[in-house]
């Protein structure tokens, strides 16, 4: 088992900037790769950005590239979301997520979410 914990959330004007932490625990994450998904009211949960925690890969979606930044301190299980130029749409629960399969981060762990709220 893995278990995820999120935090870092909050209420941002537009242009305004966060960063979501992920704390992992539990199994050896060495071959794991961990990411961030959201999910907004209505909508399906959506990708957002991965990284591997061995060698450091990763990947954004298109509608963060530019504007948000994965890392990752192994040394502190913990993973991180720098999320800059944030927009209204952007607005949805974060969820941290883990899994051993790269880069789908198929049937991951998942964290409880966190809120991250941008106002016009």
């Amino acid at each position: 088992q893995v278990q995820l914990v999120e935090s870092g959330g909050g209420l941002v004007q537009a242009g305004g900037s966060l960063r979501l932490s992920c704390v992992a625990s539990g199994r050896t994450l060495s071959r794991y790769g961990m990411g961030w998904f959201r999910q907004a009211p209505g909508k399906e949960r959506e990708f957002v950005a991965g990284i591997l925690l061995s060698g450091g890969n990763t990947y954004l979606s298109s509608s963060v590239k530019g504007r948000f930044t994965i890392s990752r301190d192994n040394a502190k299980n913990t993973v991180y979301l720098q999320m800059n130029s944030l927009k209204p749409e952007d607005t949805a629960v974060y969820f941290c997520a883990a899994s051993t399969r790269w880069p789908s981060l198929a049937n991951p762990y998942w964290g409880q979410g966190t809120q991250v709220t941008v106002s016009s």
